[in-house]
């Protein structure tokens, strides 16, 4: 493990010796995520890592393991396949969809293509009404999302609930706590999925109910304050988002004035961004900052480059060159050199970035994740890496950050760089800084804003003719995106009203120059991400 990365990991086994954990491991399901996310709704304290982990590595130990779906066949070359070391762990096991064939394939491999592959919606029928996985459960509709099925019970099994289609839809050890369902308990068409996903983790695992952020805050403080000691300082990032904004209140509680918050103008922030930043969190939350412009140094190392994963490198290593002058140029009078950095990574950023062979692949990389030099100096400090972006928000409240800085939108650490498609120069960002300042504005103003989860909008590089003043125009075109989504990791459209949406579209055209023509993009996260790069 590289230093630079050190502190943030051990994040993770902290956290897991405090709270009772549930260890998911990730065969590549696009809902996999979900299954975490449904674990802590109701306070259990859950933890996804690739089925690739060795458990004979974890430094902490799971009260149960649930195995994820997945896109592949157990039986296929190269399909992925669990350790086998996590049945000597001795705790309870669910396996789920590919999770529960791969229970069969360990113990019998009776795991087939099916006939038709079985998508969608079925009714499970309990067979077992004493199953303590199934209480509560009954006869419900469930999700299926398969091809493959059991084509006979695994050795040292019983059936415990069936559908239409699949004879073995739920399967039971006969001696152990091990339980394997062929539909998708996390996802909402299940109707009592979450119910099932309880009964596991409470009355099966016996897990307690003590993941809250009333807890975390307790926690993680004095975890910040072991790391950190009682004289080591931290310098850490701002950007006005609620991710940074929450990771810099949380640190000034653990450490006081130690903590030194940076705000970087690198150029492709939001209109005034470092002018409000300096009022809200300088004077609001009386965090130590200082507000540096770099946007130069920025400007010109992305000139000519259009590849976003380079836009990504290029702004995440100028920032870290850019902290490291900051660091030394503010490092403590006895001349010890701050040690550590603040960053607020959530959950969903380590999910998408981290890519194992096989069952998953790499969208894009985060830029808290994945644009950091390998020989930074500096240390990092990670406090929200665990979280998700609704826990976040809640545990700001809690901490007492005003309401309007909780609830503000996401904007991704390299900023309108990834939002002018193409190169980025001054020119183009002036562009997509107004356009967006003009669309946020608006949808303020229709008391929308707090209804949608993330609003955007982006430069493309294309041109479109257009007419104003009786005379041709051939000019760029605006694309304009807003969001629902609970915890980012999927999200659909949002339903503006056409006058809504031909309001903005006409202010944007009419003041914005260099601008021909709107657009309002409604593809749903999958199959696209939220940021257009």
């Amino acid at each position: 493990m590289s230093e630079n990365k050190a502190a943030s990991s051990t994040s993770v086994a902290e956290v897991s010796k405090v709270f009772d954990t549930i260890l998911v491991l990730d065969f590549g399901s696009q809902y996999s995520h979900l299954i975490t996310r449904r674990l802590r709704e109701f306070n259990v304290y859950a933890e996804m890592l690739p089925c690739t982990q060795k458990i004979s590595e974890l430094t902490w130990k799971p009260k149960g393991v649930i195995l994820s779906g997945g896109p592949y066949s157990v039986y296929a070359e190269g399909a992925p396949h669990v350790d086998h070391d996590v049945f000597k762990l001795d705790v309870p096991i669910l396996g789920i969809c590919y999770g529960m064939q791969e229970l069969a394939w360990i113990n019998g491999k009776n795991v087939a293509r099916g006939e038709k592959r079985e998508y969608g919606p079925a009714t499970l029928h309990v067979v077992d009404k004493s199953s303590p996985l199934f209480e509560g459960v009954d006869n419900s509709i469930v999700w299926m999302s398969h091809g493959d099925k059991l084509n006979g019970l695994p050795t040292g099994f019983k059936t415990i609930a069936t559908s239409n289609n699949s004879p073995y839809c739920g399967i039971a050890s006969e001696t152990k706590p091990i339980y394997g369902i062929q539909f998708h308990p996390e996802v909402t068409h299940s109707a009592k999925g979450k119910i099932l996903l309880k009964n596991f983790a409470i009355n099966i695992c016996k897990a307690s109910q003590n993941w809250t952020m009333e807890n975390f805050i307790d926690t993680e403080i004095n975890r910040i304050r072991t790391i950190v000691g009682p004289t080591a300082e931290v310098i850490g990032a701002v950007s006005g988002g609620v991710d940074s904004t929450v990771a810099a209140k949380l640190m000034k509680e653990a450490i006081g004035n130690r903590f030194h918050a940076i705000m970087v103008d690198n150029g492709v922030l939001r209109m005034n961004e470092a002018e409000n930043v300096k009022k809200n969190l300088g004077e609001g939350l009386g965090i130590n900052l200082t507000v540096i412009d770099a946007s130069e140094e920025f400007l010109t190392k992305l000139k000519g480059v259009t590849d976003p994963e380079k836009k990504r490198k290029i702004i995440g290593n100028t920032f870290i060159h850019v902290f490291e002058r900051e660091a030394e140029r503010i490092k403590p009078k006895d001349g010890d050199e701050i040690e550590f950095l603040l960053q607020g990574t959530l959950y969903p950023d380590v999910i998408e970035s981290i890519s194992f062979k096989g069952p998953s692949q790499t969208i894009k990389t985060h830029h808290n994740v994945g644009g950091l030099l390998d020989n930074m100096k500096l240390k990092l400090i990670e406090p929200l890496r665990e979280l998700f972006k609704d826990e976040v928000r809640h545990l700001g409240e809690l901490l007492g950050i005003p309401h309007d800085l909780v609830w503000r939108h996401p904007f991704p650490g390299p900023g309108i760089a990834i939002r002018v498609l193409g190169e980025v120069t001054k020119e183009q960002v002036a562009i997509a800084r107004k356009a967006d300042y003009i669309y946020i504005e608006e949808i303020v103003n229709a008391g929308l804003y707090d209804k949608i989860s993330q609003a955007f909008a982006c430069l493309l590089p294309v041109k479109s003719v257009g007419v104003m003043g009786d005379q041709r125009t051939y000019e760029q075109v605006i694309a304009l995106r807003a969001i629902e989504t609970t915890d980012f990791m999927t999200a659909d459209w949002f339903p503006f009203e056409h006058g809504f949406l031909k309001k903005v579209a006409s202010r944007i055209v009419n003041e914005v120059d260099g601008v021909a023509r709107v657009t309002y993009d409604i593809t749903s996260k999958p199959p696209a991400t939220v940021e257009w790069e």
